[in-house]
């Protein structure tokens, strides 16, 4: 056995920096990233229950006994987009939408078959760090997601 002496430890030094400042590039971007994606998920979320609170709040409205049908009125159909945008039939206080840049144009109600009412909300989720990533070669990478969000309940 010899008895080599290891090499100074001088020669390592400012490893682990370098290390630290080539890693914290791609840690910072998966952070990112799955905070754009957590926050995908809470407006998804967020739509699907204010298409639901919709579904039932016309459900319950659409139908006129009197004719034995669903009567889709203008103001319904205004009140329904209101519910399904700010959670309240009317928005006199102002309130603002339950998903960022959500517009009443964005929801559809109509009825399907005779007994059946349909509440449709489209809306385009936006990252935080822009509509898209540009690239070297060709067009940019579009980053919008579109979703989607529909309701049938049957009229009561």
């Amino acid at each position: 056995m010899s008895n080599r002496p290891s090499k100074p430890l001088h020669s390592q030094r400012g490893v682990a920096m370098v290390e630290f400042a080539i890693a914290l590039p791609l840690l910072l971007l998966l952070l990112l990233a799955i905070g754009e994606f957590g926050r995908l998920l809470y407006h998804y979320n967020n739509l699907l229950q204010a298409s639901r609170d919709a579904g039932r709040y016309v459900a319950g409205q659409a139908w006129n006994a009197t004719l034995g049908q669903i009567d889709l009125t203008g103001d319904l159909q205004t009140r329904t987009k209101n519910v399904a945008v700010y959670g309240v039939p009317a928005n006199p206080r102002g309130y603002a939408s339950v998903v960022p840049n959500l517009a009443p144009s964005d929801v559809q109600v109509n009825s399907v078959g005779a007994e059946h009412v349909r509440v449709s909300i489209s809306y385009t989720f936006r990252p935080v760090i822009g509509n898209s990533l540009p690239t070297f070669f060709g067009s940019s990478i579009p980053l919008n997601i579109a979703l989607n969000s529909t309701v049938v309940m049957r009229a009561l």
